[in-house]
């Protein structure tokens, strides 16, 4: 049986396990995420997250996406004069 690698997350330093060896007992397994949510974390962090910090990072990432649409329909909301 493979031992799990004790870490630290890179984004709030708290201490967890990663199970890769097996991968559906792994923390990271709770947290649901779509591959471009998955890019978007790519892009921030190379390493490991918790469970806490993918759930922040998912959310931040949707937070971003509505940023993003809501200044692309700006002008069509507040034309300028």
């Amino acid at each position: 049986m493979c031992e799990h690698e004790q870490k630290h997350c890179p984004r709030c330093n708290a201490h967890f396990e990663c199970k890769v060896g097996s991968i559906l007992l792994c923390q990271c397994t709770t947290v649901t995420l779509s591959q471009d949510e998955r890019d978007f974390i790519a892009t921030q962090y190379a390493d490991c997250l918790c469970a806490a910090c993918l759930k922040d990072m998912k959310s931040s990432y949707h937070q971003q996406q509505m940023q993003h649409k809501l200044h692309n329909i700006s002008p069509l909301l507040f034309p300028k004069k």
